[in-house]
Parts: C-alpha cells; sequence; structure tokens
C-alpha cells in the first residue's frame, strides 16, 4: 500500500488491517485537503475560498444507527434504554466487509487529540474516504504539533466510507446507514451517511464514556470567558439548534470553545479545536464572528446554496436543509482561546428551545432545580438536526445531550451537582424558543433580548435585581433587565390570550413531571421537591 503524509510508519492503518488501499494521505493540510475534495469532485470554491460541498440524503445525524457494541467487559456501564446494542461478531463482519469495500480505494487520514487538556486528551485516528471528511474533522478537532505526529500513536480509530452500506441482516444493524462503536475494540466504523457531523460526535461519545470514571465531567456546551480573566468562566449547555454557538461567540468575552468540554477540579477545557454552526439565515449583522468565516479559506460549508452566475451564498435557502452549516478552526473567531481552557464555571447557561412559547427567556435556578433541569434536558428538536425532523418538535433529551451518552444519566447528573457543590456557580435556564405563543403563532425569542439579558447574568447585575417566583415553573425570573422589554419577562403577558397561555404551561408542566418520574427513584428528596409539578 502506498502513502504519503506524516505517519508514524508502525502504527499506520495496517496495524489494524486496512492494507488494500490504492493510496493512504495521512495528515494532509487544509490547502492539500481542499485541493484534494475539489480534484475529486467532491465540492466547489465559494467567494474567499471556502468549500462548498453537499452531505446528500443525510443532512443530519441518524441517532437511531448508532451502536455500542456489547461485551463483559463495559456492558454494566452502557445505558442500554437508549443506545442499540450490537454483537461481537456482527462487528467483526462490519470491520471485515467494510475492509474488503474499502479495497483499491484511497483514504484520507488525520491523526488529532480529542482535548485540549493534555491530562485528559485522547489521541483519535480518522480515516475517511472523502477528503472533505478529513478536512471538517481536521478542523473540528485538536490537531498536534509536527514533533508530536512523528510518535503519535492512536488509541482509537474511526474508520469512515459512506459508499458502504450495512446489511442490517449481515451486520446486526437497523439499516444500510451504520455507526458502530467497539469500546473493547478501540474502533468506531460510520458507513452509509456523508453528515460530517457523525465523525465529531463520535469522539463526544467515546469521551462521555471514558471521562466521568476520572472525575471529569464531559458536557454538551459552548464556554467562554471575560477577556483577561479566566476565572469568569461560562458554559453554556444545550442541544443543536438552542444558541450555543451563536451565544458564546461574545465579541466582549473570549471563546473557549462552541460544543464540547470536560469540566475538572482545576477548570473548563474544550474537546475540540473549531466550531460547526449553523448557518441557515445566518446574516453580518446579527453574527458578524461567525458570518466572517463563511469568507475564509477552508471552511466547510454544508448543502449552503451559492448562485451559480455571482457565486453569491444564500443563507436564507434552506431547499437542501434547514441544518446548513460551517465548520471552521477556532482561531477564525478574532476572539477565541489559544488554549482551549478557562478556570472554573462561574455561571452555568442552561438553554431550551421552547416551542410552546411558555417558558420566560431567562430563570435562575437553585442547584437541586439546575440538577432537575440537566436531567430533564428539555428542549425542542430543530429543523435538520436530525434526518426527518422538519419543525421543532418538543422533547425531553436528558443532559442535553443523550444521543451521545452512553452511560446512565445520573452519572453525568450527579457529577454535575457535585461540580457545583465543590466550586459553586449560579444557574440560569434561558429560553431561546417562542414568545407570544407556541410555533406557528408566536415569534422566535428576540436574539437581542438573549443577549441583553446574558450580559447582565454573566457580568452579575440580573443576579442583584428583583426577582418573581413563577407560578407554574417554580423558578426565580427578573422583573426587569436593561434593554429588554419587561413585557417579554413575563410571558404569559406577551399571549394574546392569557387563558390559553395557562392552558399551555400546565401542558408542559405535566409533560416534565411525565419524564422525571424515570428518574425519581434516582435523585433525593431536594431535588423531587423541585421538580416541575411537584406537590
Amino acid at each position: 500500500m502506498k502513502y504519503a503524509g506524516l505517519v508514524n510508519p508502525s502504527h499506520a492503518l495496517d496495524a489494524i488491517g486496512v492494507n488494500d488501499l490504492a493510496y493512504a494521505y495521512y495528515n494532509l493540510t487544509e490547502a492539500q485537503l481542499v485541493e484534494a475534495a475539489i480534484a475529486r469532485g467532491e465540492g466547489r470554491l465559494a467567494p474567499g475560498g471556502a468549500l462548498l460541498v453537499e452531505t446528500g440524503q443525510h443532512t443530519g445525524r441518524s441517532p437511531q444507527d448508532k451502536h455500542i457494541v456489547r461485551v463483559p467487559s463495559s456492558e454494566a456501564n452502557i445505558w442500554w434504554e437508549a443506545n442499540r446494542e450490537m454483537t461481537p461478531d456482527a462487528f467483526e463482519q462490519l470491520r471485515v466487509d467494510m475492509i474488503a469495500h474499502l479495497k483499491g480505494r484511497e483514504m484520507f487520514v488525520q491523526d488529532l487529540f480529542g482535548g485540549a487538556d493534555p491530562a485528559h486528551r485522547l489521541n483519535v485516528r480518522v480515516a475517511t474516504e472523502l477528503a472533505w471528511h478529513n478536512l471538517f474533522i481536521r478542523h473540528l478537532l485538536r490537531r498536534p504539533e509536527r514533533s508530536e505526529l512523528e510518535t503519535f500513536v492512536p488509541e482509537y480509530t474511526i474508520i469512515n466510507c459512506p459508499s458502504f452500506k450495512a446489511d442490517p441482516t449481515r451486520h446486526g444493524c437497523r439499516s444500510e446507514t451504520v455507526i458502530a462503536i467497539s469500546f473493547e475494540r478501540r474502533l468506531i466504523l460510520i458507513g452509509g451517511t456523508s453528515y460530517a457531523g457523525e465523525n465529531k460526535k463520535s469522539v463526544f461519545t467515546l469521551l462521555n464514556y471514558i471521562l466521568p470514571s476520572r472525575g471529569v465531567m464531559p458536557m454538551h456546551c459552548s464556554a467562554n470567558h471575560a477577556t483577561g480573566d479566566k476565572t469568569d468562566t461560562a458554559i453554556f449547555f444545550g442541544l443543536s439548534g438552542t444558541g450555543k454557538t451563536t451565544l458564546s461567540a461574545d465579541p466582549n468575552r473570549i471563546l473557549i470553545g462552541d460544543d464540547e468540554h470536560g469540566w475538572t477540579d482545576d477548570g473548563v477545557f474544550n474537546f475540540e479545536g473549531g466550531c460547526y454552526a449553523k448557518t441557515i439565515r445566518l446574516s453580518a449583522k446579527s453574527e458578524p464572528e461567525i458570518y466572517a468565516t463563511t469568507s475564509k479559506f477552508g471552511t466547510v460549508l454544508e448543502n449552503v446554496i451559492m448562485d451559480p452566475k455571482t457565486g453569491a451564498l444564500d443563507f436564507d435557502d434552506g431547499r437542501l436543509t434547514e441544518n446548513t452549516r460551517a465548520a471552521y478552526p477556532l482561531d477564525y473567531i478574532p476572539n477565541a482561546s489559544d488554549t482551549g481552557m478557562g478556570g472554573l464555571p462561574k455561571n452555568i447557561v442552561m438553554l431550551t428551545c421552547d416551542a410552546f412559547g411558555v417558558l420566560p427567556p431567562i430563570a435562575r435556578l437553585t442547584p437541586a432545580q439546575a440538577m432537575y433541569h440537566f436531567l430533564s434536558g428539555f428542549t425542542s428538536k430543530v429543523a435538520g438536526t436530525e434526518k426527518g425532523v422538519t419543525e421543532p418538535q418538543p422533547t425531553f433529551s436528558t443532559c442535553f445531550g443523550a444521543p451521545f451518552m452512553p452511560r446512565r444519566p445520573e452519572v453525568y447528573g450527579q457529577l454535575l451537582r457535585e461540580k457545583i457543590a465543590k466550586h459553586g456557580a449560579t444557574c440560569w435556564l434561558v429560553s431561546t424558543g417562542w414568545t407570544g405563543g407556541a410555533y406557528g403563532v408566536g415569534e422566535r425569542m428576540p436574539i437581542k433580548a438573549t443577549r441583553a439579558l446574558l450580559t447582565a447574568a454573566l457580568d452579575g447585575s440580573l443576579n442583584e435585581g428583583l426577582f418573581r417566583r413563577d407560578p407554574h415553573f417554580g423558578f426565580d425570573v427578573p422583573v426587569a433587565c436593561a434593554d429588554v422589554e419587561p413585557t417579554l419577562l413575563d410571558p404569559r403577558r406577551t399571549w394574546a390570550d392569557p387563558e390559553a397561555y395557562d392552558a399551555q404551561a400546565a401542558k408542559l408542566v405535566s409533560m416534565f413531571a411525565a419524564n422525571f418520574s424515570q428518574y425519581e427513584a434516582h435523585v433525593d428528596e431536594e431535588v423531587r421537591k423541585s421538580a416541575i409539578g411537584a406537590a
């Protein structure tokens, strides 16, 4: 097998049985990968040098097609109610068949770190059939120095082959699309999907499994800190589409990262080296930092429409998907951290996209309420973030990241509570969903108001003001904030029919109570008393 690029020869792909490739390209640079992608017909250049690509039928993740291999060494630690299992024999057949499928093909390989903290980072090798996938993951994970590549030994390997179609009968999976994780073999196999986000979320799943046993809290969150003060760190929990990337990219604060972090007893560290931002209806006015990345060389633009005559990008066009995305290195954001690390969190923000339109734009939580809302993970799946989701759907995704959690939710919930108790933090619930009515009637929460409320929360001024106790949900809601219309802080007043609001709120309260019943036996009395709808 021929190969090019920098790699430790004794630890090339041959070591795991991938030895019949026509060519393997190791650790190519951004320019080389852009050149390869264009030459192979995988994408085209947009003005400024961004790479425009399309992901085909898969424009979001396929969580129902993710499987974990069930073996005695790890099965007791896996949350099987939320993770599909695969037998070791089926995984081995999948591995053999995928390697056979790769015979005579080219593969692109990146050796990368999952994690900015040297004490907890993971050495990950990502081998992809598509050159642009390799560029994507080079942006999204953390790049070793050249000297580190010469001695790099992968702890886990990901093989991603979109042209391979799984056989559910032969491979013990659900469909032709498969994401199969073997903790025992330290191998992840991805086939039948060109959606690049599966690469990064596979690494996130690995870290979600590995880090809790070390006392490190893995989090589906963005994070930033005050300029010149790492001790003033804030973290933002939330599912895709709730505003993690947008709200953490604050020009007045230093961005640590936009999606995945770990919380140790020393502080917060980014798992990634880049950002993966939604671009639907992106504008230079509302999100200038993110907008600027779309005209930088090497940024990967997924499913974004470009005018064939003028080359103009149309971020309002969702004909391929509402889940249009930009993947770019963290240093494309001017105020990004160069270390990917910050201090202990001073503020914890839980973002929710409330399609019912009944939650206030911000509420203050007690530590017990914080654990309750963390375990509940209420939000709405936003159009395009998963295959088949075409409009917002109310959902409960525990710990704001159920699709990426191999362990039971209480493991992460207890870690969060212990961290809050040990280090202290003010907790906030922020709704970026609808106001003035439910989805289809009301309007999306104004981003200007959300930013003003977050600024006041992070600088401490909001915490010093007056609050009211919400009669439906039990948390404290501020009655005023500079640059925010007071009516917006009381969602009942934004509805044309207050009684309709009460009915909708009661409906959501009952949904919270029904969902939380699965955790009641695993939490203490204080958390149970803080539950929404508790007697």
